[in-house]
């Protein structure tokens, strides 16, 4: 058999595990899926521990093989399944204020044509808006079977303000080398952007989805890549000129307030304060 994850980027989305993917694809002593998020822990879990293992068929001596997957954190059952499969894997989380990640996910569907057409009535009818907010119960799952020193907690914030720091945190926790970045690296934080066409991105995320169902994952993670494709499809977005509604960060904030502060109780940390709230 392949050899198994010994490390596991968990979630949640939109707080930098494409950027993070991107860079430790790069570092000689990591190897990761070509393709981030194969979701085998939550949504393909019954195609069994021979197909998963195939995925990693590649890796050679590298000291970390991994995966970036984004929605572990939240399934009710990934913790458990990782712990019986992988044994005491290392373990990352990357936190960004809920409020911006909502918004960002929400930016997300709506170029792809998911969705309603304001965040407010999409707060009500994709629960999973907040549901991907709720850290503190996701992290405590994986806590209970882990010792804290095998989860790293690093902050989205971190990343923006300086992501060779970001990096290093990441790679003194695997105990590998730290990777110098290169100048294209500093600035791969995927900005927001609007769909040049929300048919034809709507269609190329079907497609990604059918691509993936039936085991392509390695191409969908080559053609997402693709800065051809990027450009095609997609064009910049001024996130400064588009913010959500104050009355909507109320209603995140007031529905995931327990959440933070029960993170803060496990971590140390004054997140709400960091984060405006």
């Amino acid at each position: 058999m392949s050899r198994l994850p010994n490390f596991l980027y968990v979630g949640p989305d939109k707080a930098g595990s494409s950027w993070l993917h991107e860079v430790l694809l790069k570092h000689p002593d990591v190897y990761l899926t070509p393709a981030k998020d194969l979701y085998f822990f939550d949504r393909y879990y019954d195609r069994g521990l021979e197909w998963y293992a195939s995925q990693f068929r590649d890796a050679r001596d590298e000291r970390i093989v991994g995966e970036v997957c984004q929605d572990y954190l939240f399934h009710p059952e990934a913790a458990d399944r990782i712990h019986e499969t992988l044994g005491p894997v290392r373990i990352m989380v990357s936190l960004r204020d809920p409020v911006e990640r909502a918004w960002s996910s929400y930016l997300y569907m709506r170029k792809h044509g998911i969705g309603p057409d304001s965040f407010g009535e999409a707060l009500h009818s994709r629960p999973e808006l907040l549901e991907h907010g709720r850290y503190a119960t996701g992290l405590d799952r994986f806590l209970q079977r882990l010792p804290r020193e095998m989860v790293h907690v690093a902050l989205f914030d971190d990343l923006a303000a300086d992501p060779q720091a970001f990096l290093d945190s990441v790679t003194d926790f695997l105990d590998i080398g730290r990777l110098p970045l290169e100048s294209k690296d500093l600035e791969a934080r995927l900005p927001a952007a609007r769909a040049r066409s929300v048919r034809l991105a709507s269609m190329a995320r079907r497609s990604a989805d059918w691509v993936r169902l039936h085991d392509g994952a390695t191409v969908v993670g080559r053609v997402k890549r693709s800065p051809l494709v990027q450009r095609a499809l997609y064009r910049p977005l001024d996130r400064a000129a588009v913010r959500p509604d104050p009355a909507d960060v109320i209603t995140v904030r007031n529905a995931l307030a327990p959440e933070i502060q029960a993170l803060e109780r496990t971590l140390g940390l004054r997140l709400g304060e960091a984060w405006g709230w």
